[in-house]
């Protein structure tokens, strides 16, 4: 395995870094673990012995094939959190003043977690690969500067911050995921049926 020392904090890994990111991984980290850490040509979130520990905010693509290298080596936790609850701020682009504060109406599921992880099935099968789900209350700071998604008329997502872990699931076999299905699905479904 190549290391490096802790990178500092304007290292690669932290320059777009989200607060919910850098605060899951705060949560994480446990006496002797190395973060930001220099493991091939990669910037790892978690190195703790032989194991990497990665934090996904976001879509599973983005980092498909960095795991795919880093598993030849390595045992590797991917670490994704699902919100229960968000509260949507939105703040004004020039002034910050908060312009509009609500609960959004959609409530995040463990059964979320197949709407990624139909980006890397393959990798679901490696032995060396688990999943940590953390079920999380957070507060999603939305800026009104006309940069954002259509769907949002404009808004952009400025930051998503950790109010709350509620729970946490380990998933070491693809078997574990059993336990996330509807009981009525039928014997062969698709992603289509959840």
């Amino acid at each position: 395995m190549t290391t490096s020392k802790k990178q500092p904090q304007t290292g690669i890994g932290l320059r777009k870094e989200r607060s919910l990111h850098a605060q899951l991984k705060q949560h994480l980290l446990r006496p002797g673990d190395q973060p930001e850490t220099r493991v091939g040509s990669y910037i790892v979130d978690i190195v703790r012995g032989n194991t990497l520990i990665e934090v996904q905010t976001r879509n599973f693509s983005a980092i498909r094939f960095k795991l795919e290298q880093l598993l030849v080596e390595h045992p590797i936790e991917l670490v994704y959190p699902i919100a229960v609850v968000k509260q949507l701020i939105t703040i004004d682009a020039e002034t910050g003043e908060e312009l509009a504060l609500r609960k959004s109406p959609k409530k995040g599921k463990p059964m979320d977690l197949f709407q990624e992880l139909v980006r890397i099935p393959e990798l679901i099968m490696h032995p060396n690969f688990r999943l940590r789900v953390v079920m999380t209350r957070v507060k999603e700071i939305r800026c009104d500067d006309g940069t954002g998604s259509w769907r949002r008329k404009g808004v952009s997502i400025h930051d998503t911050i950790l109010e709350e872990i509620t729970r946490e699931i380990q998933i070491h076999t693809p078997e574990d995921l059993l336990t996330f299905l509807p009981p009525n699905l039928p014997q062969h479904f698709s992603t289509v049926d959840l």
